[in-house]
């Protein structure tokens, strides 16, 4: 099951790279904007905080600390990885994995996060994000239905 965890998080380091390079590049000159659909924007924020921006951290520092933190949590999962026979589980696990490391390359590389996914309903706005937050937040999910599920199962007779 290892091998699919470490699947997962290539894939979603890749595919978040990708995007966050094709976001620099096409807004890093122009910011502002695009409206997509009358609920879903694209905009380029460079998140310096944690959790969608929520707690703001501007010390030069911030990026390293996050960055440690990161890779203590990587560790621990990635032991987790190693143990698991359970394949959401460890599909789970690669989705964390995968978008921690992500947003640490961003942190080491910009100094911050870049996010640029910007969903709104009427009044209500959500921060904007990115491929790894949305990873993180799937694997995180999964993991509680995962864990929900194991607890409800049947002793076999």
């Amino acid at each position: 099951m290892a091998r699919l965890g470490a699947f997962a998080a290539a894939l979603v380091v890749v595919l978040d790279q990708l995007g966050k390079w094709w976001i620099l590049d096409h807004f890093a000159a122009r910011p502002g904007t695009v409206e997509v659909t009358p609920f879903f924007n694209i905009v380029l924020v460079m998140n310096r905080g944690v959790s969608f921006g929520l707690v703001p951290v501007a010390a030069p520092w911030g990026p390293w600390l996050f960055a440690a933190i990161a890779a203590v949590i990587v560790a621990v999962l990635a032991v987790w990885l190693a143990r698991t026979r359970e394949r959401l589980e460890a599909l789970a696990i690669g989705l964390v994995i995968g978008g921690a490391v992500g947003n640490v390359i961003d942190r080491l590389r910009h100094g911050g996060v870049v996010d640029f996914l910007d969903f709104h309903l009427g009044g209500y706005h959500w921060p904007a994000f990115n491929a790894a937050d949305a990873a993180i937040v799937c694997g995180v999910a999964a993991l509680l239905y995962a864990g929900l599920c194991r607890g409800r199962e049947r002793p076999k007779k």
